[in-house]
């Protein structure tokens, strides 16, 4: 066995011990509480255990406390729940979990309330999980009220959103002259508070989907909110912003505290994303898979953003706001609308993108509707970025970059691979107005990717699209060896092999190290 493979098995076992060990520490505090039980046959006089349950969730909302857990029996609950008590550091979380397996469904069906009905609303509350519940069916036709799946609002803290089925969430209100009026979520946060904030979230392995929102989005941080993981969640048809991180919009009543930051987004699927049918754009394709939009200090990893009109935006829609020290790093962006990549504000009374690193991606034929915005749309004030390592491969347009702004300064743009079916002499590229026809005149031109290549990246099917490469590919050894890039790729793999870091998302792998390892053990 070749020293350098047991090396590679080794780091394995490390990555695999480290995994564990985070794991381990993501759990709820330890704690003995009560176990208590509702059902649909259930009477909140019952004292909530398996054989006298509690008929309401809310009645079990109400009533626990500290490290207790709360299972609800399969059936249809139909109530809009509001939380009312805290779990703590010392006592431990408290959850609310579907029973077994369980279907447990909060559903709005009927509810009034002319605020908009919400299925969890969490304000000022701590120590809480909800986990294992399908939420669905809360509506409204009224303006300015807003359905919500899960609503999290004011100072809550270690909140964890975990396996939740939330869908069917509308708005159905007319909007006004300024396409105002009609807003709803699948999942949101609103640190509204200050200085106080909205920390310690976990919202992983969520599904949501056919969702109406207006003007809003379907997983949403905004405002005073720190220290969160949005991870392992499927967004998908909805008509509009599938994941976003906000700031700027005056949610916390200091400006100083008022974005969204300090966060992971990481292995999260978002795929039919498309406001065409959104009364709110007004025909109008605008929506993103993921989005930045006036967050800092945000790391985007390992997604697979498909069929949304951008794959991803980081920027700000707010005069004087900023995206900034954003990396967006290892992430499949293919087949989006619009482009895959959009950066800077689009137009000049707004929105910058600077200090953010763009790095090992591949972007594989976005701006399917041809509109001339290729795979990175470069928009006002972008400045002070990193565009490395990334595998970029355009569709019939052959259109690589476009950026109709003549304010785009001091980017790093280097170590890339671009294919496309014209070619390299006939391929574009627009820079900060300028539109260059041919890599080498290009690269002449911009001083942009002196060390990148313009060649096939032989990915394993170009048709599926399967994007891990093949044996030869010249991504393979091909990029710059920088920390931005993260210990593993996309698919969780070593992210340097053979002492040099390949281009894209996706580390080559010749044999997966585990088929060896009972061999090694053995000899």
């Amino acid at each position: 066995m070749k020293k350098q493979t047991i090396q590679t098995i080794a780091a394995w076992s490390a990555i695999i011990l480290l995994t564990w060990a985070m794991m381990i520490g993501c759990q709820s505090v330890e704690a003995d509480g009560a176990v208590y039980y509702v059902a649909t046959d259930g009477d909140d006089a019952n004292p909530g255990s398996i054989t006298q349950p509690w008929r309401t969730i809310q009645h079990a909302a109400d009533t626990v406390s500290a490290g207790d857990t709360v299972f609800i029996r399969g059936g249809v609950y139909n109530e809009a729940v509001f939380i009312t008590v805290s779990g703590s550091e010392a006592g431990g979380y408290v959850t609310f979990e579907n029973y077994g397996g369980e279907t447990a469904v909060l559903d709005g069906t009927g509810l009034a309330n002319p605020d908009g009905d919400i299925g969890i609303d969490i304000a000022n509350q701590s120590y809480l999980i909800i986990k294992g519940l399908e939420i669905r069916n809360y509506t409204t036709a009224t303006p300015d009220a807003v359905p919500m799946g899960i609503a999290v609002s004011g100072t809550s803290h270690h909140i964890q959103l975990r396996e939740n089925h939330i869908h069917h969430i509308e708005t159905h209100a007319p909007v006004d002259g300024d396409l105002l009026g009609a807003d709803a979520h699948g999942i949101a946060f609103y640190g509204d508070q200050a200085p106080a904030s909205i920390h310690d979230i976990i919202i992983d392995s969520n599904h949501l989907h056919d969702l109406i929102l207006g003007s809003s989005e379907a997983l949403v941080v905004n405002g005073n909110i720190e220290n969160f993981t949005i991870s392992r969640n499927t967004v998908h048809d909805t008509d509009n912003i599938g994941i976003v991180m906000i700031g700027f919009e005056e949610t916390a009543p200091n400006p100083a505290y008022d974005r969204a930051r300090d966060g992971v987004v990481s292995e999260n699927i978002v795929y039919n994303v498309d406001s065409i049918t959104n009364p709110a754009y007004a025909g109008e394709r605008s929506a993103d898979g993921i989005y930045v939009d006036g967050g800092t200090n945000i790391i985007i990893e390992r997604n697979t953003v498909y069929q949304a009109n951008l794959g991803m935006e980081i920027t700000s829609e707010h005069s004087g706001g900023d995206a900034s020290y954003v990396t967006v790093r290892n992430n499949l962006i293919h087949h989006n609308h619009i482009t895959g990549i959009g950066v800077g504000g689009y137009d000049a009374q707004r929105g910058s993108t600077h200090h953010c690193t763009f790095i090992n991606n591949t972007l594989f034929q976005n701006d399917t509707l041809q509109d001339g915005s290729g795979e990175i749309l470069i928009q006002h004030d972008v400045h002070d970025n990193a565009i490395k390592n990334n595998i970029l491969v355009a569709n019939d347009q052959s259109l690589f970059f476009s950026n109709s702004f003549t304010n785009n300064s001091n980017n790093d743009v280097n170590s890339n691979l671009y294919f496309a079916p014209a070619g390299a002499d006939a391929s574009e590229w627009q820079w900060n107005n300028v539109t260059h026809v041919g890599f080498a005149a290009y690269k002449a031109a911009t001083g942009n990717d002196s060390l990148s290549q313009f060649t096939d990246p032989q990915f394993v099917n170009a048709n599926a699209p399967d994007l891990h490469l093949q044996a030869g590919s010249p991504a393979i050894d091909s990029g710059e060896n920088l920390p931005e890039a993260g210990d593993v790729d996309f698919d969780g793999s070593i992210r340097i092999q053979n002492g040099v870091i390949d281009i894209g998302a996706l580390e080559f792998m010749l044999l997966d190290a585990f088929v060896y390892l009972p061999l090694i053990l053995t000899e």
